[in-house]
């Protein structure tokens, strides 16, 4: 039963991380400028995951695989602005809010269905024990 347990949890984190990763491109997505004020737009990111658990060696459980990011730009004709292209076109993240909302309720929605799995993982645990003592 613990197995069941250290599964779901793995999934928890492995969400988590989605998650924030998410919130991330979000949250940067009309960013153009690095932390020196040059022009380097901010690159979407997408979390990677895998099966397994490598911090126990386990096959069963997720983890986050990698974090890679997609250097793609969306580019929109803006000739007034100081990073503007010669043709006039500014390039933007490729970071699209409506697909990464999807995305977050997804993981969302898959959090809470390995919240359930541990609650039902509880309440059988506590029905052994209750049988047991």
């Amino acid at each position: 039963m613990y197995g069941s347990l250290d599964i779901s949890t793995s999934a928890l984190v492995a969400q988590r991380t989605r998650l924030n990763v998410i919130s991330a491109n979000i949250a940067n997505r009309e960013v153009l400028v690095n932390a020196q004020g040059q022009y380097a737009p901010y690159q979407r990111r997408i979390a990677l995951l895998a099966s397994g658990d490598p911090a126990s060696g386990r096959a069963e459980g997720v983890h986050v695989a990698d974090i890679v990011t997609d250097d793609t730009l969306l580019f929109r004709y803006e000739p007034d602005s100081r990073f503007a292209n010669a043709d006039g076109y500014v390039g933007y993240p490729n970071v699209d809010p409506v697909k990464e909302m999807v995305n977050a309720m997804e993981a969302s929605r898959s959090y809470e269905a390995n919240i359930a799995a541990i609650e039902a993982t509880k309440s059988m645990i506590n029905a052994a024990l209750e049988v047991i003592a």
